[in-house]
């Protein structure tokens, strides 16, 4: 707002009796506050909040406050959220009758304007005295579960009762349509966003959020077990992708001490397995033998015996059929180190830490099948030309918290942030996450990566196939995906991924998980060195390969050298188009259109206010959305980190611009202005907040 603007409204405010009515006849006799945006009314309302602040004498008490308390309660319900804070503020809402604020609520409910209900009672503060299910469930019908979070956001005591209420839905039995039934005439109601499958997920998220016990949950909890077990036989009677230590470790940590679990995984046992396969897992469970059919019990005994027979010729045969179907790790298993102290990594660093090295990186953590809980990395595998270092993390920060000491997560930091050292990987934007959750000291290393290629990004780049790379897949029985897919398409054969659902927080790990691991680390180095060597054999051109994966030629050199544009770049190398030989030609800012992915939410809308098209992902969107509203709508894309080298490969040349994510919204805006040559005018201030 101009300072003669701001000038203006103050001796407006001076020269009034009593500026609080004021603002209330100016609001109840103008519209243009309605609107989203900062209107006039908006810049008036808050530039009298600061001039109350400069004139203490000025509020009101008594008779005449609850007056003019009462007009604005009437103005809330019609307002946008903006003005909300400042209105609550400058009538002193805080202190009104809370009976009378309740009341007020109370009717605005009864109209069916049930989120201004709630969004009023948050910022009264008045949940307290409110029944949680009567003003949630409307919202959850309306598919309004952001406001519902709000709501219970602040008082554990309504987080267990919403919880509970949410999980009674669950419990066998419940039709959750004589739960809605009440409802059906809601305006924007959406009965098929309302399910157990949605309700499982929504009670999930807030028992994260909240940190509240999943055992408060047990309805949910036993359905996400049952899927679990669904899941565990469908990967190892179906896809035969699970190896059967896995398979029974999972499975007898999901079903516990529950009698329900316990029933459905011996129905389950005999749907997949023979009579006597479904029999001898009861006994090795030590499970309730009046779960099984009669006369089977009978003959546990006899039938232990006859499986361990045959499941022993099975395991021979796995083995031979394994080294002819999938890759094998080319170096010697004495060259595969476990390390489990700080003494025991220094050999790994000493490697690893050399300027024009080339280090595969993998991670591997217990999955969590749908609980609470963000995954926590057990094993973090980095792979070097002849050898393969396996850190067990959890053992090492423990030792590091212990000794209070951050050498380790020092360390990690100077790899990834080092130009001179290659570090490949696939999908390292998850893997960086999860490494973040397990070691807070970790958690900007996405924001300091250089040097890293993400072979993901090769992968789909690539053709496929090619000819003399094909292979015959016998014995291969499972499709291939990810990273299996990518090595059996350059190197010939498949990973073996039975190991992958392993529990690797086990320990001692077993010697199958240990060659599993050091395999993925490995074979990034072995896809990485064969497409350099001939990237168009596999569909790829040079220019491509030198930009995504190129790195040997780069020599070691001090971070200041490194210009600007070139430090954003997730690749340590110049984003796509981050420099023009000539500059653009001048655009205005209603000509140049733009999607924001969902870390540059303050760069969109500082962006907005300068008239520019802006279209932002939410916090929930994949990256991958803004690819396609910029193929759909000829958007431009602002992104930073990790997604820039997927995006970028999704969209034409110079359509992809990575931003510093740890600049402020202001300087990000300058760097786009200028990149793409957009003038702003005095006309186009606000132009798109009107």
């Amino acid at each position: 707002v101009s300072q003669q603007l701001k000038e203006e409204i103050r001796r407006g405010f001076a020269g009034l009796e009593d500026p609080l009515a004021g603002l209330l006849a100016m609001l109840e006799n103008s519209s243009d506050w309605k609107g989203k945006g900062h209107s006039l009314g908006y810049y008036i309302t808050t530039e009298l909040q600061l001039w109350i602040k400069e004139h203490p004498a000025v509020p009101q008490s008594g008779i005449q406050l609850k007056k003019l308390q009462a007009r604005v309660l009437r103005i809330l319900s019609q307002c946008p959220a903006n003005l909300l804070d400042p209105l609550i503020s400058i009538y002193q809402l805080h202190t009104a009758d809370r009976n009378y604020l309740l009341e007020h609520v109370s009717h605005l409910y009864l109209k069916g304007d049930y989120k201004e209900a709630a969004i009023l009672s948050i910022k009264l503060q008045l949940q307290p005295d409110q029944d949680v299910e009567k003003m949630c469930i409307p919202l959850l019908l309306q598919d309004k579960a952001n406001v519902v979070e709000d709501y219970v956001g602040e008082y554990p005591e309504l987080q267990s009762k919403l919880l509970q209420i949410l999980d009674s839905w669950c419990e066998p039995g419940v039709n959750i349509r004589d739960v809605t039934r009440p409802y059906q005439g809601l305006s924007r109601y959406k009965p098929e966003k309302f399910n157990h499958r949605t309700l499982s997920k929504l009670v999930f998220r807030l028992l994260e959020r909240f940190h509240v016990d999943p055992a408060l949950c047990p309805n949910v909890v036993n359905q996400r077990h049952l899927r679990t077990l669904n899941y565990l036989f469908y990967k190892r009677f179906v896809e035969k992708t699970m190896t059967e230590e896995n398979w029974a470790d999972h499975v007898q940590s999901t079903v516990g001490e529950s009698r329900c679990l316990q029933g459905h995984l011996v129905q389950l046992l005999l749907r997949h397995c023979s009579g006597r396969a479904a029999a001898r897992w009861v006994r090795h469970w030590g499970l309730p033998t009046d779960l099984l059919p009669p006369g089977l019990a009978e003959k546990l005994p006899e039938l232990h015996t006859q499986e361990r027979v045959e499941e022993a010729t099975k395991a021979d045969n796995y083995e031979d059929s394994k080294k002819k179907d999938y890759y094998q790790l080319p170096i010697p298993r004495e060259n595969i180190h476990f390390l489990q102290t700080w003494e025991e990594t220094l050999q790994c660093w000493e490697k690893v830490l050399q300027p024009g090295q080339v280090v595969g990186i993998d991670m591997e953590w217990k999955p969590s099948f749908g609980m609470v809980g963000k995954p926590r990395v057990a094993l973090l595998q980095m792979a070097v030309k002849e050898e393969v270092f396996l850190l067990d993390l959890p053992r090492l920060l423990e030792q590091a918290e212990v000794e209070e000491e951050e050498k380790l997560p020092r360390f990690i930091q100077m790899l990834y942030s080092d130009a001179a050292i290659t570090k490949l990987g696939y999908g390292m934007s998850g893997d960086l996450s999860s490494l973040a959750t397990t070691c807070s000291a970790l958690k900007d290393t996405e924001k300091q990566l250089h040097g890293v290629v993400d072979l993901l990004t090769v992968d789909k780049q690539a053709d496929g196939l090619s000819p003399e790379h094909s292979h015959e897949e016998r014995g291969v029985r499972q499709q291939e995906k990810g990273l299996s897919l990518l090595v059996q398409h350059v190197l010939g054969k498949p990973l073996d991924k039975t190991e992958q659902l392993s529990n690797w927080e086990k320990r001692p790990l077993r010697e199958e998980q240990i060659l599993y691991a050091a395999s993925d680390a490995y074979c990034l180095l072995e896809i990485y060195e064969r497409l350099c060597k001939d990237p168009e054999s596999f569909g790829l051109s040079s220019d491509l390969m030198e930009s995504l994966v190129g790195k040997q030629s780069i020599k070691p050199r001090a971070k200041k050298q490194l210009n600007k544009q070139e430090a954003l770049s997730p690749s340590g190398q110049q984003c796509q188009g981050s420099q023009m030989e000539t500059p653009p030609a001048p655009v205005s800012p209603r000509e140049f259109s733009v999607v924001c992915d969902n870390m540059l939410q303050g760069l969109g809308r500082y962006l907005r206010c300068l008239g520019v098209d802006v279209r932002m992902l939410d916090n929930e969107d994949d990256h991958r959305k803004a690819a396609e509203i910029a193929r759909q709508e000829g958007r431009v894309i602002l992104t930073s980190g990790l997604p820039y080298q997927t995006l970028q490969s999704q969209v034409g040349e110079g359509r992809c611009f990575s931003v510093n994510c740890s600049e402020k919204a202001k300087e990000q805006a300058l760097q786009v202005l200028k990149h793409f040559n957009i003038q702003v005018s005095l006309s186009d201030i606000f132009s798109r907040c009107q």
